[in-house]
């Protein structure tokens, strides 16, 4: 055999080992962790998209959004109960961690403190949660942060420069989410990393589904972007942290199935480990008409330079096939907000995974890392 179509041959067969391997690359439900509790009239339109963090304490607390009426969330404190093999297996609610209050999270019709996402930003050794404030003006995300999990400042709308001729300000954002350590922006500062999903007009899932030819890759088209809050320290307080510049797109669509954010990431052995959300719409099947699908994929950025994507899934590692996850307030969703690292296991390549069902409930599932990645 000619050595070129040897060497061909081997990095077919390279591929393929690869691709195969990385089919099992897949997460194991281990359960249902949160219903909506019977005659609570908070959770009246279901429990969904928390946040999961490990407290002061070592235990662990999810902050579900709980959705009252009219979808008037509020979010929720619980902590959560393991069994003696290590598996979560339910919560004990523990109250309201933050109601809609200030001007930019409350609407005519109620108001809107939703889906969560919590992280433990070393530098500060502090809390920062982010989430979506819903307000007259639409879904943005707003930062608040706590010393214990118990009581939280909320520091306001994330501020953002422009990008481009793009003011970031006017426009719908999501999924918002912070990376545990600082690191260096484009503009070399000490930072506060973020990542978000801005709904820019034609791009949100129902403009989507309207027209589903549209998926251009563009850098201002439905993608995960990254950007950064220069750490202005005064004293132990660090000041405009609601601030961020040096904003780009991190992630454009590979696949029809995605993208957007979801948990934060966490250091893996391999780099930041995240798992995102993807949507994409059924075909009509049987005169049945066509829905959207809410997926999970894996996604590992370089520890160092954020922006740089190691890998990503080529297919969802989770998506809606139990009843609960295609039956629910909105159907056939499985949306990550929560992750946690087993390291009170001893096992830190043990990654479970809070995510909503069908905007209904809550579920975990578990992902064990590999030892080894394709292509890094």
């Amino acid at each position: 055999m000619h050595e070129m179509e040897f060497e061909i041959k081997a990095y077919k067969k390279l591929v393929s080992n690869y691709s195969s391997y990385m089919e099992g690359l897949q997460m194991h439900r281990i359960g249902i962790i949160m219903r909506p509790e019977p005659g609570n009239h908070m959770e009246i339109e279901g429990v969904l998209n928390p946040a999961a963090i490990r407290g002061p304490d070592g235990d662990l607390y999810l902050f579900p959004r709980l959705v009252g009426k009219g979808n008037y969330s509020r979010i929720g404190i619980a902590k959560v109960i393991f069994a003696t093999n290590g598996d979560p297996i339910g919560v004990k609610r523990l109250g309201i961690a933050m109601e809609p209050e200030a001007d930019y999270e409350k609407r005519p019709e109620g108001g809107g403190c939703e889906d969560p996402r919590i992280t433990y930003f070393e530098p500060l050794q502090q809390y920062i949660m982010t989430y979506t404030a819903f307000s007259s003006q639409g879904p943005r995300i707003a930062l608040a942060i706590s010393k214990n999990l118990l009581h939280w400042e909320r520091l306001g709308l994330a501020d953002f420069t422009n990008y481009k001729q793009i003011t970031f300000n006017d426009v719908y954002n999501k999924d918002a989410c912070i990376f545990p350590k600082s690191m260096t922006s484009p503009h070399g500062d000490t930072s506060m990393v973020m990542l978000h999903r801005p709904l820019f007009p034609g791009t949100t899932a129902e403009d989507i589904m309207c027209d589903p030819e549209d998926r251009r890759i563009r850098d201002h088209h439905e993608c995960i972007w990254i950007s950064y809050s220069d750490l202005m320290l005064n004293g132990s307080r660090a000041e405009h942290l609601q601030e961020f510049e040096s904003n780009s797109p991190l992630a454009l669509p590979e696949a029809e199935w995605e993208i957007g954010a979801g948990t934060p990431p966490v250091l893996s052995k391999h780099g930041w480990i995240m798992v995102y959300h993807g949507v994409h719409q059924t075909l009509t099947v049987n005169d049945e008409p066509h829905h959207l699908v809410y997926s999970a994929g894996v996604m590992i950025l370089d520890e160092n330079h954020p922006e740089k994507i190691l890998y990503r899934s080529s297919s969802p590692v989770l998506k809606p096939e139990l009843l609960e996850e295609r039956i629910g307030i909105v159907q056939s969703v499985v949306f990550p907000t929560g992750i946690d690292r087993r390291d009170d296991l001893s096992m830190p390549n043990r990654f479970d995974v809070y995510y909503g069902m069908a905007d209904n409930f809550i579920g975990v599932a578990r992902l064990n890392l590999p030892d080894k990645l394709p292509f890094i």
